[in-house]
């Protein structure tokens, strides 16, 4: 009987929540009032752009009363970048701070009017125009559009007909919703942070909900830890592709319905405020966005080695093993982390005691960085409520904490019972910054790591300290459950909004398991409006605070992100499982956020949990060791799986982790690009070849800067893979006598044994590269190889490549004299005479690190080499004495597309002594066989 109940029981749930679920769905798809109609327009005459006002067509009360009156103003805010801005006409309204995401302030609203000069001009045309890109509208119904000048394509159309499944303009304090026309074969990228199991490309009808939440990034297609409210669209019309980009800039939480033939928003608060960027190539794209939120924080030449962590080093001791075991099993080891293990009782900026004792640790870091090795930690925001703690005491005294009904807001993290920093709050910051100041006194770590920021909270509500039962409860193995003592907040519209984001998935409230949505931060802002930038607020704080320690570069990891939040810290993709399909997931998230303005990004290697097998974990770190940020992360409950465990996986790391440590300088040099261009690291493909329509969806591989392809194993079983080339030669980096030859859009097969990933690098390129080592500090200082790739068979063609190089500790990542040096290479054959000279800014640096280039190795060719001549600095070098020609090595066709048969060989030019810091020519013959 009580089965039978239980039954009963189950079956009422299930329709109770489908019937809610259904009426959320119908709420959602419903037409809500007639828009809005364009009562006056005129030229701004202080700052540019235009000015108008909208007035309410139709009172409705779906989702709350109208705002009655708003404000547009567009301005061509460069000759890239056009943005439209929409907000109520009377009453100020959240937005994303101007101080912590800095960008020029729309003119300011008084009353049911703006603030503009009398002099202010009427417009009349129906048309903005910038140098490629045109604002249109209509008045009534209100509805704007944005074209592409050169070849008038509609990039955005917001009108809304009769027959369209989405409103106008709707425009409340709680509810905005509008929509976009888009043509059903555009490619659209972003919108993020999700586990897309589809791919990069964005797939009709998924869901796209933005809010900062603690959800594992196994769950698909849901929420996660960061808000990215941009997307890319990618179009080609007859042969000729040309991207552009929309940014939302809105911290509120949102649900963003694509169905491919359009898109809606439908946001629960802020403004809208829109940014177009006109590209039209996808680089030009991140480009034009980061120059907006911020240019890509500039990353440590360590940070580009490989790291190790575990959530489960209990002591110090297993720490030194884990670095004595990838010495003793020569594997690459840059950085060792600590999760929380470190910390007395999971509170922050503290020390074990018993497991990790200051003057033992300290001894250990002595060691450590005397090699070149760096060590990171984890700190989480939650404070420890407890009197006897100093961090928490200076915290109260300085009143830096969110508030709920005028008291801190009480919440549950490791720790047990917490109280959050607020970071808008400038004596929040202070307090951080000295916080940080503190510990680094303690413990001279090399960087933070940023965890549960979205705000996570283990329990929901206004909580209390429970009378009846400790919390935390000793010795819990599942500290994770809430011991605190809660009630469910509902009084407040803030905490039961009228409409419902598709939050978790399920349309779960708001305040579930993080900060209440009515606690308030500094001056009164509500968490309802300021959740997703929680964590980015942090970030900044926390890179103010190491940027005052030392006058270092910075590293910071963080798990919650913000647009902006590139320009501070990196990302990985937060708590993942060791299964084939999360290895697949993962390179989708990566490209994402290249996108995003956070080209450091990378996924636990092997997988988070639970423990992966034998197989997997070697095609894993074949893998990430081509992520930007390549680090191996399990957690407690997971056997070990530090890269030594299993021998196979040894010998796979140390293959692929040697490739990558000795392309460091072409990483190091991609990492510049991104912080001086935006440019991402990792990328997919229709980045280099915009107009290879075969690549758009692609997930599978992905380049490394322009040209370098990453080809992984992402099957059970598998010792091949199938993979697509766009056209031209691309030649095997492991092994360069091997290349494939590619006429069109054809997948092929390549052999990729259990130890082996393919690794190509594309014909034209100059890729500069050095002899690797077992930790970076070594690495980059051995002798450089330039790697000319020309297209097989050629007797006309032109290769280029690039390198920077520094001292990675300041601050600042640029060209100045004596601090850094960038030399930019070209390569050219002409019949039978080949070329390969430099071209060196501020050389002075490498001259006094004495970095050399000490061969140059072309590919592709007919023939051997004889006849060198050799300049530097235009005079001609006559003792060549120690220069020679290896002797040339056949090309090996892996795959060779199209029947047509094309010879080359590997031709190699030792002994050079090449000074990086000097521009150099070398010239020679090429004698070629019939």
């Amino acid at each position: 009987m009580k089965v039978n109940k239980l039954k009963l029981f189950m079956l009422c749930l299930c329709f109770l929540l489908f019937m809610s679920f259904q009426h959320c769905a119908s709420a959602g798809n419903q037409k809500i009032g007639s828009g809005y109609r364009l009562v006056s327009l005129e030229e701004n005459s202080n700052g540019g752009g235009l000015l108008g006002k909208l007035e309410l067509k139709q009172k409705t009360s779906v989702y709350g009363p109208d705002v009655p009156h708003l404000c547009l103003f567009v301005k061509h805010e460069s000759e890239d970048r056009l943005r439209v801005h929409i907000t109520d006409a009377s009453e100020e309204r959240w937005e994303v701070p101007y101080n912590l995401l800095p960008r020029e302030q729309p003119p300011t609203v008084k009353g049911s009017t703006t603030t503009t000069t009398t002099s202010s001009v009427p417009f009349t045309a129906t048309e903005y125009s910038g140098d490629e890109l045109l604002f249109s509208y209509k008045a009534d119904p209100f509805s704007f559009s944005v074209k592409r000048k050169s070849n008038g394509d509609v990039l955005f159309d917001s009108t809304a007909k009769d027959d369209d499944p989405y409103s106008s303009l709707v425009f409340k304090d709680q509810y905005l919703e509008i929509s976009t026309r888009l043509p059903e074969t555009a490619a659209l990228y972003g919108l993020g942070e999700n586990t897309q199991p589809g791919g990069i490309r964005l797939r009709p009808n998924d869901p796209y909900t933005l809010y900062t939440t603690d959800a594992s990034a196994i769950n698909l297609n849901m929420d996660l830890y960061g808000s990215h409210p941009v997307y890319m669209d990618l179009r080609n019309a007859n042969g000729e592709a040309n991207a552009h980009a929309v940014l939302l800039l809105n911290s509120n939480g949102m649900d963003i319905v694509y169905r491919g033939s359009s898109l809606t928003y439908k946001v629960i608060g802020g403004v809208f405020d829109f940014y177009f960027f006109k590209g039209p190539t996808p680089l030009a794209v991140v480009d034009q966005y980061t120059t907006l939120i911020g240019r890509p924080a500039p990353m440590p030449y360590w940070a580009l080695g490989f790291h190790q962590c575990r959530w489960g080093y209990r002591n110090l001791s297993v720490v030194e093993g884990v670095v004595e075991g990838y010495k003793k099993a020569q594997i690459p080891l840059d950085v060792i982390w600590n999760d929380d293990d470190h910390m007395d009782a999971a509170k922050d900026f503290t020390l074990d005691p018993v497991n990790y004792p200051r003057p033992k640790l300290l001894a250990f870091l002595d060691k450590i960085h005397s090699q070149g090795m760096k060590y990171i930690v984890l700190i989480d925001p939650g404070i420890a409520v407890n009197s006897s703690y100093g961090v928490y005491q200076r915290g109260m005294a300085k009143d830096v904490y969110i508030k709920y009904q005028g008291k801190p807001y009480l919440a549950q993290v490791w720790p047990g019972p917490v109280y959050f920093p607020d970071y808008l709050n400038p004596q929040g910051v202070s307090w951080w910054v000295d916080e940080i100041a503190r510990f680094h006194e303690l413990v001279p770590v090399d960087g933070l790591w940023i965890d549960m920021n979205e705000a996570s909270n283990f329990c929901t509500g206004k909580c209390e300290l429970p009378k009846d039962h400790p919390c935390p409860i000793p010795n819990s193995t599942e500290p994770w459950v809430c011991c605190l003592d809660c009630k469910n907040i509902t009084s407040t519209r803030w905490d039961e909004p009228p409409y419902k984001i598709n939050a978790s998935g399920t349309h779960v409230a708001l305040g579930f398991k993080t900060i209440a949505t009515s606690a308030e931060h500094y001056n009164g802002v509500l968490e309802y409006n300021a959740h997703s930038i929680y964590g980015f607020s942090q970030a900044v704080a926390t890179h103010k605070a190491l940027l005052g320690l030392e006058g270092k570069r910075p590293f910071i990891l963080t798990r919650s992100t913000f647009v902006g939040s590139g320009a501070y810290a990196a990302h990985w993709t937060g708590d993942n499982k060791g299964t084939w399909n999360d290895i697949r997931y993962s390179i989708s998230t990566i490209l994402n956020f290249g996108l995003f303005g956070m080209p450091m990004v990378g996924s636990d290697i092997c997988g988070f949990y639970p423990a992966p097998t034998e197989e997997l974990c070697n095609r894993w770190i074949q893998l990430g060791a081509f992520y930007p940020f390549s680090r191996d992360h399990a957690n407690f409950y997971s056997p070990r799986q530090e890269l030594y465990v299993w021998d196979s996986v040894a010998k796979s790391a140390r293959n692929a982790l040697g490739l990558r440590y000795k392309l460091l300088p072409y990483l190091y040099t991609l990492n510049y690009e991104a912080h001086t261009r935006g440019a991402p690291i990792a990328r997919p493909v229709f980045f280099s070849f915009p107009n290879f329509t075969a690549c758009y969806g692609l997930s599978t591989q992905f380049l490394l800067g322009s040209s370098v392809m990453v080809s992984p194993v992402l099957k059970k079983a598998a010792r091949s893979v199938k993979v697509i080339f766009p056209p031209g030669t691309w030649y095997n980096l492991f092994d360069m006598t091997k290349a494939v030859f590619s006429k069109d859009e054809r997948y092929i097969t390549l052999e990729a044994s259990l130890n082996e990933i393919n690794v190509h690098v594309y014909q034209n390129t100059i890729l500069p590269m050095q002899q690797g080592g077992l930790i970076s500090k070594e690495a980059r200082t051995t002798p450089f190889t330039l790697v000319v790739t020309f297209p097989l068979g050629a007797t006309q063609a032109d290769a280029k490549g690039n390198v920077f190089v520094d001292d990675d500790e300041r601050p600042e990542m640029k060209l100045v004299d004596g601090e850094s040096s960038y030399v930019e290479f070209y390569a050219c054959v002409r019949g039978k005479t080949v070329t390969v000279w430099s071209e060196v800014q501020m050389g002075s640096f490498s001259i006094e690190k004495q970095l050399m280039i000490e061969k140059v190795r072309v590919l592709g060719l007919q023939g051997s080499g004889h006849g060198l001549a050799i300049e530097v600095d235009g005079e001609a070098v006559t003792d060549v004495s120690g220069v020679h020609f290896s002797d040339p090595a056949q090309m090996n066709m892996e795959k060779l597309e199209g029947g047509n048969k094309k010879n080359g060989m590997m031709v190699e030019i030792g002994g050079l002594g090449l000074p990086l810091g000097k521009k150099f020519s070398i010239s020679w013959k090429m004698g070629i066989k019939g």
